[in-house]
């Protein structure tokens, strides 16, 4: 039986494991997926739930435990496409907008960082965590999630600086 806070609460947080997903995957059907799987997982797994912790980083540890495991699933058994899908994937036109371009690029150059570095910069940069949060999502200590968070940035600039663009400044 599904308690209606806890379900009303998971169902606020969709938004965000669905934007954290997009981040891991870079796919939009495999995020849904994703969070589909962790959406199912939180609501068995309910009762493991610890009320005095924030369910945000308890939903965002399920469905980073979730992709690793698919990873590594992947990793030794190949990953298989699906044939109706290979053209669903390649964008009829390309953007015309010198924003959605940016945003493409730096995609694109998110999707190159290994994938340790991706998941920190999308914890920190765009779900606005703090360190601990990461580090408690991640399972790994606070220094380990500054210092993937200092070479995701660097690898991220010199990937756009090695594509011709500087869409990031350094902020300091």
């Amino acid at each position: 039986m599904v308690h209606q806070d806890f379900a009303s609460e998971l169902v606020k947080e969709i938004p965000r494991l669905r934007r954290f997903a997009r981040g891991l995957v870079s796919d939009a059907a495999l995020a849904d997926d994703l969070v589909q799987d962790c959406v199912e997982r939180a609501l068995v797994k309910q009762h493991l739930y610890d009320t005095a912790r924030p369910l945000r980083a308890w939903l965002f540890a399920i469905l980073r435990n979730i992709h690793v495991s698919q990873w590594r699933r992947n990793q030794h058994f190949g990953v298989m496409a699906d044939v109706d899908g290979l053209e669903a994937d390649e964008p009829a036109v390309a953007p015309a907008q010198e924003q959605n371009l940016s945003v493409t690029l730096i995609t694109d150059a998110l999707d190159l960082l290994p994938q340790p570095q991706r998941e920190v910069l999308i914890l920190i940069s765009l779900e606005e965590m703090s360190y601990k949060e990461a580090a408690e999502i991640m399972g790994v200590p606070i220094g380990t999630v500054m210092s993937r968070l200092s070479r995701a940035r660097s690898n991220l600039q010199d990937l756009l600086e090695k594509r011709g663009t500087t869409v990031l400044r350094v902020v300091k």
